[in-house]
């Protein structure tokens, strides 16, 4: 992956009101490319255009600045699938369907996905920020699946599981497609087609969670 460009507009060019988004942005390119450990807040500062005392006006340290990037980009999200199944209704396996492939196209698509390879790769190390990625992230949007999922048994489209582990399951092949794209695929080696993957993976996991119809009471006698 080439560089970023540091080189950006003068400080005097720039609206103030700006500045907050401007270095959300900025982080989150760092971030993407260099990791978390690896990204410094001169960098940042840099940019976005701005002074490291600048930057120091809207965002404490490093963590915070993370963090506020986390809830502007992923937790935005999170909040309106939230609504967005809660005013749904078609069936179970349409919204669970618009959900990965809507999850896909607003975070897996875009550069939002390499978050999700920073935190596989540097949670170990930074306890604190892997706290706050599980509390605001993935619990919240594991808590979606299994209300998608408890949403088709209830209504007799899903047959009973284990929801919490059917959750896990779920994801897994979407964090594996994640990952791939910002490690081997980036390399040029084996690239992965997500709609071919992705539309497999939702007929395998749609099929088997459809219940079985109930046998018929008609007497062949």
């Amino acid at each position: 992956m080439p560089a970023l460009d540091l080189k950006t507009k003068p400080r005097w060019e720039r609206r103030k009101d700006a500045r907050p988004h401007e270095l959300l942005a900025a982080a989150l390119d760092l971030f993407v490319q260099r990791g978390y450990a690896a990204t410094r807040l001169d960098d940042v500062a840099a940019c976005a255009g701005v002074s490291k005392g600048t930057l120091y006006l809207y965002f404490e340290n490093k963590e915070e600045l993370f963090k506020a990037v986390v809830r502007e980009h992923l937790v935005s999200v999170l909040a309106e699938a939230e609504t967005y199944i809660e005013q749904f209704t078609g069936t179970s396996t349409e919204l669970l369907r618009n959900f990965i492939l809507g999850w896909w196209e607003r975070i897996g698509e875009t550069k939002l996905s390499g978050i999700t390879k920073l935190m596989m790769a540097e949670s170990g190390n930074f306890p604190d920020v892997a706290r706050f990625y599980h509390e605001e992230v993935i619990s919240r949007s594991n808590a979606l699946i299994i209300r998608m999922l408890e949403r088709g048994i209830r209504n007799g489209e899903f047959r009973p599981i284990d929801t919490s582990h059917a959750n896990l399951v779920i994801v897994a092949p979407v964090i594996v497609l994640m990952m791939w794209k910002h490690s081997f695929a980036s390399c040029g080696l084996q690239a992965i087609s997500a709609p071919d993957y992705l539309n497999c993976f939702l007929d395998l996991i749609t099929h088997g969670l459809q219940a079985t119809p109930a046998p018929s009471s008609t007497s062949l006698v």
